[in-house]
């Protein structure tokens, strides 16, 4: 992070033929006492006259810059490091789908071959170890803050890697490969658990659901680039055709891992450990503002009311008792929320889809060809990148409950779909299938895709959320697991009845939506916890809160805290108190305010106009 104090000098030059201006800058902490004389060489005669010079130094204190960076150029960099961290997760989910069942791959573990059992092993493991890496941020999280966390996983996910694609015959290859494969979640679970929270508590209001979207809706790109390198890859010598395709997403590890190093912390998380001063750069940073300036004081008070009202102080870990907790923060409600998302996106089909495209392709509409199989899965990839981007567009002008509402239903009748024509055993009907599949990747890619990243990161309080986000993709990469682990099962055994399973697990999503997930689309994370104190209070349901309440202003949001006992005058004024004695000005900014007021400087501290 660098400060710059920027002196900004305007030379005027006034004579009878014309008005000349000009500006210098200098970049340091020095007051610059000036005293100059110009001669200037003006009309046709070049007769030279000395001119009068007017001079005014001005103080004014620029953004902190991380990156060299600060306002919207900082907050799209933190964004594009986020994307490219869920961009890595989306690959590692899609990769193993098309080497899988390949000859090459076989060759060298060869309990893989014609076995779905061990085949469903080898790909679910790896979300075993995602489950790990998310309990590991649920127990440290809090203590380690978000950047650490997300740096490490990059690292862990390289690690990885490294030893899946250095298993070689003769070496006990399978056993090191599924060590790789646990090693690799471990890093992605503790990435997806802390990047949604990352981002959420670095965003604008105005454009929290739309960047956390994107973050999600990338991980379809990211299984996009997985399907066609298998697919290329399929093409090379056998070493090429498994080992290329896992070593490539080490690039995108190196990426998140490096840039984190220079990027900011979440300012939440450090006022939460009353790390003040650093909070006060990095919301100035992020924002654009001056530390000093009433902007980045009032977002400050803003997230600290929060935080008091939440019960987090001294920078302690959160206790899991807290996560059990009620009353007007609703703790429990809240977590269970954020983590039925996550269930439902999982057991409502999504990886059989994803992980064995080209398995269930290649049993029901193409048998024996690996060849079309691996080309289906290419576009249905395409598709699924494409309706991806759909919910860029809708998420603050739809809203959070009619996509997933949406979603849910276009998932189940998908589903019909696919057990229905599965029915005649005819291969003309099986091709129902595959458009089945199609559009159910369509509307999960434009729903049900990005909204788990999205809902548990801002549904949760400050308080929790770090820990209540990680059971959320604890829940995630559990049912991950299960389902991946016995989906190759499930086709080998009942046939279509696996698309009927999934379609009844839909219809029951219908009701629990419906009735009990409040809209949070447009609102503020704080004005999110006015929602459930207004519910719990006037005992009424936490969606007929969210619709009853307007949108609020910060200023309202303070005085909707206040009227609800979110927060009390006594308390805030405390905390102000608190701040204010810790960010004392400095003996030159006194100095250079004594220096404008004695110059008659009438001005805002950004005015830099004689």
């Amino acid at each position: 992070m660098t400060h710059h104090l920027l002196v900004v000098v305007h030379l005027v030059f006034i004579d009878r033929y014309q008005i000349c201006s000009y500006s210098l800058y200098f970049s340091n902490y020095q007051i610059i006492s000036l005293s100059l004389s110009v001669n200037i060489c003006i009309g046709p005669e070049l007769s030279w006259i000395e001119s009068s010079i007017r001079l005014l130094v001005v103080f004014e204190m620029a953004p902190p810059t991380y990156m060299g960076l600060s306002g919207r150029p900082l907050s799209l960099a933190v964004s594009a490091i986020c994307t490219t961290g869920f961009l890595l997760f989306g690959y590692d989910q899609g990769v193993m789908s098309g080497i899988l069942t390949s000859p090459a791959f076989a060759d060298v573990f060869q309990e893989t071959k014609n076995n779905s059992t061990i085949q469903g092993v080898v790909t679910s493991i790896y979300d075993l170890g995602c489950l790990v890496g998310a309990i590991f941020v649920l127990a440290v999280g809090d203590q380690l803050g978000r950047r650490r966390a997300i740096i490490a996983g990059g690292i862990i996910m390289i690690i990885g890697a490294t030893i899946q694609v250095t298993s070689y015959p003769g070496h006990a290859p399978l056993a090191q490969f599924i060590i790789g494969r646990i090693i690799t979640g471990i890093g992605n679970g503790m990435n997806t658990s802390t990047i949604p929270t990352y981002q959420a508590e670095c965003s604008k209001t105005s454009n929290r659901g739309l960047l956390i979207c994107i973050q999600g809706g990338t991980i379809a790109f990211g299984t996009l680039i997985a399907y066609w390198i298998d697919y290329g890859s399929s093409f090379g010598p056998a070493d090429l055709v498994w080992r290329f395709p896992i070593a490539f997403q080490t690039i995108f590890g190196i990426i998140v891992s490096s840039a984190m190093i220079w990027l900011p912390e979440s300012p939440r998380w450090l006022l939460t450990h009353e790390r003040y001063e650093d909070a006060n750069n990095v919301i100035a940073a992020i924002r654009g503002y001056e530390v000093d300036s009433q902007e980045t004081a009032f977002e400050r008070g803003i997230i600290l009311d929060s935080i008091k009202a939440s019960g987090v102080e001294g920078g302690k870990s959160t206790p899991f008792k807290a996560l059990l907790t009620n009353g007007k923060t609703q703790h429990f409600r809240r977590m269970l929320l954020g983590a039925s998302s996550q269930f439902m996106q999982q057991v409502g089909g999504c990886n059989a889809v994803i992980y064995f495209f080209p398995i269930l392709c290649e049993t029901f509409i193409t048998p024996g060809d690996h060849n079309m199989a691996l080309l289906l899965g290419g576009v249905n990839a395409i598709v699924y990148a494409i309706f991806a981007t759909v919910s860029w567009f809708l998420i603050e002008r739809v809203g959070r409950r009619k996509l997933f509402l949406w979603g849910t239903v276009g998932q189940g009748l998908s589903m019909v779909l696919a057990f229905g024509a599965l029915i005649p055993h005819t291969q003309s009907a099986a091709i129902g299938t595959c458009i089945a599949l199609f559009t159910y990747i369509a509307s999960f890619g434009a729903t049900w895709l990005p909204l788990p990243w999205l809902y548990p990161a801002e549904i949760n309080p400050i308080m929790t959320r770090a820990k209540a986000n990680a059971v959320s993709t604890c829940t995630n990469w559990l049912f991950n697991f299960f389902i991946v682990l016995i989906t190759p099962v499930l086709v080998t055994n009942i046939g279509w009845g696996t698309f009927l399973f999934f379609a009844i697990l839909n219809a029951t999503f219908l009701p629990v939506i419906y009735f009990f997930y409040p809209e949070t689309a447009r609102r503020s994370l704080e004005e999110i916890d006015i929602i459930f104190a207004k519910g719990n209070v006037e005992k009424i349901s936490y969606v007929k809160a969210a619709k009853e309440l307007p949108l609020l202003t910060d200023e309202e949001v303070e005085q909707e805290a206040l009227r609800y006992g979110l927060i009390d005058t006594a308390a805030r004024g405390a905390a102000k108190v608190a701040i204010d004695d810790t960010n004392e000005k400095k003996p030159e900014e006194d100095a250079s305010k004594k220096s404008d007021e004695e110059l008659g400087v009438n001005q805002s501290p950004r005015d830099v106009s004689v």
